[in-house]
């Protein structure tokens, strides 16, 4: 029962901060030192951390299934797709600009995630990324999106050149865990001149085959011969982060619509702290 309350509590952390840019990897790290799972056989923690990573991937193609599902079929879907078939061109379309972006990070991934996770994989690195890039984000915020020149104030416009250079972004996270793949592929947008929507829209977006390939490369990794009480604390953890997902993302694009990224920026910094003190008291 103690496992399965744990699992309600990682579910949220993960449901909450996969999509904010606040780094779900810095609050998963405090959560399994203050709350670790005990009594669990090798391996179980590093499924379940791909098990709710996997009901955080959901929620995203739930909200946004017809933004994403590419093909037309019944007879209202068909009378309002604009080239009036089947194929709807335009999500084909999406679909080559998130391809092209996840290709940066895909290449650097394979090639040194075990160099990545076995350097950088540890409490401090982990809280300097944090704070270094909560710093970027206020100063972005300042400095450069202050000025409003958006080139793309849709996710349509985003053309393949700018998706490529918000995966070169993203390779951050994939080398430096505490960066947020969120908030490394958000910055990198806001940079090269999306807006904030269509930003946070286009991570969400480009997280479907990005966690969903790193799942899967980590469930043939560790494979899936577990007791009964710790796949019924898997599938709970898969549940609650995947409900929580649902009302994060909702929650951050009506946030995004009003607000700026700077909060979020001073979070980082504060949790970062937290995390260091943790590392050096704890």
């Amino acid at each position: 029962m103690l496992d399965i309350l744990k699992a309600v509590l990682y579910g949220i952390v993960e449901g909450i901060t996969e999509w904010l840019p606040i780094s779900s990897t810095g609050h998963l790290i405090l959560l399994e030192k203050l709350i670790p799972f005990e009594h669990t056989s090798p391996g179980f923690f590093d499924m379940f951390d791909v098990v709710i990573q996997l009901g955080a991937i959901l929620a995203v193609v739930f909200i946004y299934w017809k933004k994403l599902f590419p093909f037309a079929f019944s007879k209202k879907d068909r009378e309002q797709n604009a080239g009036g078939g089947i194929v709807r061109k335009d999500i084909f379309l999406l679909w080559g600009k998130i391809l092209v972006a996840c290709v940066p990070a895909a290449v650097i991934g394979i090639l040194f995630d075990d160099f990545f996770n076995e350097h950088f994989y540890n409490e401090v690195s982990v809280a300097v990324a944090l704070i270094v890039f909560g710093i970027i984000f206020i100063l972005v915020e300042k400095y450069i999106v202050s000025k409003g020149n958006v080139k793309a104030s849709v996710i349509s416009e985003i053309t393949f050149m700018m998706a490529l250079e918000i995966g070169i972004f993203q390779i951050l996270a994939a080398a430096f865990p505490g960066t947020s793949r969120s908030g490394a592929t958000i910055i990198g947008a806001l940079l090269i001149g999306v807006s904030r929507q269509a930003a946070a829209e286009f991570t969400f977006y480009l997280a479907v085959p990005v966690m969903l390939g790193a799942s899967l490369l980590k469930l043939l990794k560790f494979g899936f011969e577990f007791s009964p009480q710790e796949i019924s604390t898997l599938l709970m953890g898969f549940f609650v982060s995947f409900a929580v997902s649902v009302v994060a993302l909702r929650f951050f694009i009506g946030y995004i619509k009003k607000h700026d990224f700077k909060p979020f920026g001073w979070y980082r910094i504060a949790l970062g702290i937290i995390v260091l003190l943790s590392a050096a008291f704890l």
